[in-house]
């Protein structure tokens, strides 16, 4: 560990900054071109506008919003669902933004049960990048598995995590302190270096290989802990985020939640991941009530769960409890991940909430990718065809 500590020493922290009516079939084509009436292109929209630090409100005039669920450390499936939105290009010039001014959301849970978590992370932000040169923005929100990391809770990494953790610290050394450089193109190089490396350094599991299992877990620890390069990256993101009239958190927002404050839970979480705790003056705790509890915001099913799970009566209650929630905040509807959803992509409450966590991750449920596209406050939901990967359902909801 104090050697990795050495090491990163040099590299300067980042700072924080309804119903179905039916399904149609599209081409390809034909979800280019929906993308690009639906904000990915046209005529230019008013500018993006964000208050807070990290994000809590945001304006995004006339925009397309793109909601994508849990990825987990999979980069494969991420590109997918992201190309499948229309709002990214893979090739040999790298991953490349092509959605115009559309607005994307993930909602949490990159980390853990994967092996290219640090890549995912890289791709979203250099995407981001590339979208706000055009008008569009991707946003990110933390979920349950980010505060876990960052409160170096390693219970559900696998091996391959460790893996990449110890390859990007090799891969950071050939950037001599330049962070940002180093994260942005990650993305492009992850693969290779994952085939330079051939066999997983940290993936033999047998009693002798103890001292590689202990690098991989320093390696990971040097990056996450609190004050560590790659808990300042999570920190520059929000636990609840409200765009136009929607509300974008993984868990769920309950009501002492907003009595608490948005935007608190949103600076105490940030500060928490930014600040080490180790310097004699840090008094920073972690903030339970966004992190911690069946009720925080990143762990709450309140809204998720299956209703096949619960009584009528906690059913109808959820219900209330959202209504009661939006129209504290002025939001008309509110999208949430963390609880895969066997079906798909699916409203609850009486179509306030929508649930976005398909287990499209190897690691989860390994899924068939779906995102929600939200245009002129109408949801509907996008997803391959299972016979033709060349098409997509839309499921049109009111």
């Amino acid at each position: 560990m104090a050697v990795l500590s050495l090491r990163l020493a040099g590299f300067a922290a980042a700072p924080p900054h309804p119903r179905s009516t039916g399904r149609l079939a599209f081409s390809a084509s034909s979800c280019r071109a929906a993308t690009a009436a639906g904000g990915g292109g046209g005529h230019p929209a008013d500018p993006i506008t964000v208050a807070g630090d990290p994000p809590t409100v945001v304006s995004a005039p006339g925009r397309r919003i793109v909601a994508i669920g849990d990825v987990h450390g999979d980069l494969y499936q991420t590109r997918a669902a992201l190309k499948m939105a229309g709002v990214l290009s893979a090739g040999p010039d790298g991953h490349v933004w092509t959605g115009g001014q559309t607005v994307v959301v993930q909602v949490g849970d990159v980390l853990d049960r994967g092996e290219d978590e640090i890549a995912v992370l890289s791709l979203f932000s250099s995407l981001n990048v590339q979208a706000k040169s055009q008008g569009g923005a991707v946003f990110q929100v933390n979920g349950n598995h980010e505060t876990m990391n960052v409160d170096c809770d390693f219970r559900y990494v696998y091996p391959g995590g460790f893996d990449e953790c110890i390859r990007f610290l090799e891969y950071l050394d050939e950037f001599h302190g330049n962070w940002d450089d180093a994260f942005l193109n990650w993305v492009n190089v992850a693969e290779s270096w994952k085939k330079k490396y051939g066999a997983s350094p940290n993936g033999d599991r047998r009693p002798w290989n103890f001292v590689k299992k202990q690098k991989g877990f320093s390696a990971r620890a040097s990056l996450l802990k609190r004050g560590g390069p790659l808990a300042c990256e999570l920190a520059r993101h929000p636990v609840v985020l409200k765009i136009n009239d929607w509300i974008f958190c993984h868990g769920g927002l309950l009501p002492h939640h907003v009595e608490y404050g948005i935007e608190r839970m949103n600076k105490e979480v940030s500060m928490w991941m930014k600040y080490s705790g180790e310097d004699s003056d840090d008094e920073t705790d972690i903030p339970f009530i966004a992190t911690r509890g069946y009720d925080s915001v990143v762990w709450s099913r309140l809204y998720s769960q299956d209703a096949a799970e619960r009584t009528p009566r906690s059913v109808m209650l959820s219900s209330v409890v959202a209504e009661q929630t939006l129209k504290s905040v002025g939001a008309k509807g509110m999208v949430v991940g963390h609880t895969p959803q066997i079906r798909g992509v699916n409203c609850k409450c009486d179509g306030k909430v929508w649930c976005v966590d398909v287990g499209m991750s190897y690691g989860v449920l390994y899924s068939r990718p779906e995102v929600l596209e939200i245009v002129n406050d109408r949801p509907r939901v996008l997803k391959k065809r299972r016979d033709s990967y060349d098409e997509m359902e839309v499921l049109e909801y009111l």
